[in-house]
């Protein structure tokens, strides 16, 4: 599974990756490329930075979906690139580098994996330098050439600074962490488990008949509805 592409249209690609089952993505217009979260290490970004570029040898944008490692620790593997982010990325990163170093540093330790834990620790994260969609609800257009992308901040989720893409003219939009296919959503200590449901509604107004998570495979849009719908249940109370 490491290291696939899936066409999911004409120019949009989605990236299947072992570790954590993390999907990436890369969206192809006539002038420019827009790569979707950069993996989880400078190791890791190297390596879909090589296959990015037996693509395409466009110019290359990048865009994260939001600040936890797996998603944006690689980028460092695209020198030059701007760097597109939600508003609170930036700082979220700068603020969480550390604790989210030792917590996985540890865990790949413990687990036995020390070539990845060893990439992690030496790894420095490149820091968003465009940030976009300040408030809930808010958008910000990128023009690839004779392709309009659709970057969108539907408001607190999975974090505070959730970013989806959405690729109107092909139908696809690319969502974070805001899904998650083949496990329940991550909830963790930075997200807003009341608001998400809300979110992902928002999300799921735009037209797309495929949704990429940001681990698993892509959904259909019963299976992204059912998602949210599991989202919008109050808890069950404790026995």
């Amino acid at each position: 599974m490491d290291g696939s592409w899936t066409e999911l249209a004409d120019g949009v690609l989605a990236r299947r990756h072992a570790e954590l089952d993390l999907t990436t993505g890369l969206v192809l217009g006539g002038d420019r490329a827009l790569v979707i979260d950069t993996r989880g290490d400078d190791r890791q970004g190297a390596e879909l930075a090589g296959a990015v570029r037996e693509l395409t040898a466009l110019p290359v944008l990048v865009v994260i979906t939001h600040a936890h490692f797996d998603h944006c620790f690689g980028t460092s593997a695209f020198p030059g690139s701007p760097v597109y982010a939600q508003a609170g990325c930036a700082a979220a990163v700068a603020v969480t580098v550390a604790a989210q170093k030792a917590q996985w540093v540890r865990h790949y330790r413990d687990t036995g994996d020390r070539d990845t834990a060893d990439a992690l620790a030496g790894t420095t994260p490149v820091l968003p330098d465009h940030p976009v969609c300040p408030r809930p609800g808010s958008s910000h257009h990128l023009d690839l050439g004779g392709r309009v992308v659709e970057l969108l901040h539907p408001g607190p989720a999975h974090t505070g600074h959730d970013l989806a893409v959405h690729v109107p003219d092909a139908a696809v939009l690319f969502a974070g962490d805001l899904l998650e296919n083949g496990a329940p959503p991550s909830v963790g200590p930075d997200a807003y488990p009341g608001r998400w449901a809300d979110a992902l509604a928002e999300v799921l107004t735009r037209d797309a008949l495929r949704y990429v998570p940001g681990h698993g495979d892509p959904m259909t849009p019963g299976e992204a509805a059912r998602q949210q719908a599991s989202l919008a249940r109050p808890p069950r109370a404790a026995p």
